[in-house]
């Protein structure tokens, strides 16, 4: 039997991954776990926790699903991706996904285009059919500053882990997204040894690619990834 471990982001919730986890759930008979780490979901209270609260968590649903299953594979989102780098170098773990995962944070080329979208809807008098106003706007008053810095904490002691990982990579990254720029797939990419490691770009999507425009696409490479039973050297980097 099969498991998956679903890793959500900073400041998010299992819905940032649903639309994957259920596919994967309704396509096969693996088990999937997705949890909402501590302070997290769709209402936050994240005042008290630590970077080590959402590290201890994430192991801690591993190491159950390790009970059921004889294989895991593990699927990180933002955040959740470098936790589950941080898994994957430390267990028995066969495949290791990361979507936008964090090694870096913040593109201000595309902040910069999305705040001009924003300001074309606030005159226009749309701003609250904006998608990305209203997805963040709570989130921002919801986050303490001390919960920002135990992110940026978990971001920097995990980093080293990442040159531990030798099991299949899937990268995948949206081109579009302001939060995570694109060059912390490349980093990820070239940080991680893997001799099966595969790096993919989704043109027209933001940070949620589990939600975006290319969203079939992506489905179609975690599918084949998951289920290719090819065990030959295979490097992919679209940027080569």
């Amino acid at each position: 039997m099969k498991g998956c471990l679903f890793i959500h982001g900073f400041t998010g919730a299992p819905y940032e991954v649903e639309p994957l986890a259920n596919y994967i759930k309704e396509t096969t008979n693996w088990v999937i776990r997705v949890p909402t780490l501590p302070g997290h979901g769709v209402t936050l209270t994240l005042k008290g926790h630590t970077y080590n609260d959402w590290v201890s968590h994430a192991e801690r649903e591993l190491l159950k699903l390790m009970e059921e299953v004889d294989e895991v594979y593990i699927i990180g989102f933002s955040m959740g991706g470098i936790i589950a780098s941080y898994l994957a170098a430390n267990y028995n773990v066969s495949k290791l996904i990361l979507l936008s995962a964090a090694a870096y944070y913040v593109n201000p080329k595309q902040i910069m285009v999305d705040l001009k979208d924003m300001m074309k809807d606030l005159v226009k008098g749309s701003i609250y059919e904006n998608e990305l106003f209203n997805r963040y706007k709570k989130k921002i008053a919801q986050t303490p500053l001390s919960s920002t810095l135990e992110f940026q904490k978990l971001v920097k002691v995990m980093k080293p882990y990442l040159e531990k990982i030798t099991l299949p990579v899937l990268i995948v990254q949206g081109e579009c997204d302001g939060i995570v720029p694109v060059k912390s797939a490349h980093y990820l990419y070239n940080k991680i040894p893997s001799k099966m490691k595969e790096l993919r770009l989704l043109p027209c999507s933001k940070h949620l690619v589990c939600h975006g425009e290319d969203y079939e696409h992506l489905k179609k490479l975690v599918e084949d990834f998951l289920h290719d039973h090819n065990h030959e050297v295979k490097h992919v980097n679209p940027s080569h």
